[in-house]
């Protein structure tokens, strides 16, 4: 591992049907603060909610100054340094401590970048993300019960909350890439201005 390592990273949403995945390449030496917000426009949650990344039995997110047994300041820890910390070679992701979404992360491997590739970078995506406050995996699956059963006396109503039509199996893939693009783009390093010549 150097310090220009990519991550290559396997997502699963826990507990769902249908499948849930992603794929992402991230710099190994990512904040997993930042980390938190790539996994939030790859999978397409909107960042609304609490989250924390977990390793054993150690978690990292927003710290909370008054609940002492809260998680470690994610801002201030690196993937890289969490991997061989703790030495996993997976983490759990939970987001909306309300709903319960928990998502497995794979540490698939570990390469060199490729020139002229901007990271962080969405490689794959199976499946799409669930609304958000739809209630967890189980209020997820009532959810889908109710749109694709015509007579559910909750349909129409359930089809205009989520905007008037859902797929399921659909990941808008254009519109994950996008929004995980536009995360490289931002954090990619400026180069520094030429000194001027006086």
């Amino acid at each position: 591992m150097t310090a220009t390592s990519i991550a290559h990273l396997r997502i699963k949403l826990n507990d769902l049907e249908p499948t849930v995945v992603r794929r992402v390449e991230v710099p190994l030496t990512i904040r997993l603060d930042r980390l938190h917000l790539v996994l939030q426009a790859a999978i397409g949650w909107t960042n609304s909610h609490l989250y924390e990344i977990r390793a054993r039995d150690v978690g990292w997110g927003m710290p909370d100054p008054g609940f002492g047994d809260g998680p470690l300041d994610a801002s201030k820890a690196r993937l890289a340094d969490v991997l061989e910390d703790v030495g996993v070679k997976s983490l759990r992701y939970l987001y909306d401590f309300g709903d319960g979404w928990e998502h497995t992360i794979r540490i698939e491997r570990v390469t060199d970048p490729v020139p002229g590739i901007a990271y962080p970078r969405l490689v794959e995506a199976v499946g799409r993300c669930p609304p958000e406050d739809v209630g967890g995996p189980w209020g997820y699956g009532e959810f889908l019960a109710a749109i694709a059963d015509p007579d559910h006396e909750e349909h129409a109503e359930r089809l205009e909350w989520v905007g008037g039509h859902f797929d399921p199996t659909d990941p808008d893939v254009e519109a994950l890439t996008q929004a995980v693009d536009k995360l490289a783009r931002k954090w990619a390093r400026k180069p520094s201005p030429k000194p001027k010549r006086t």
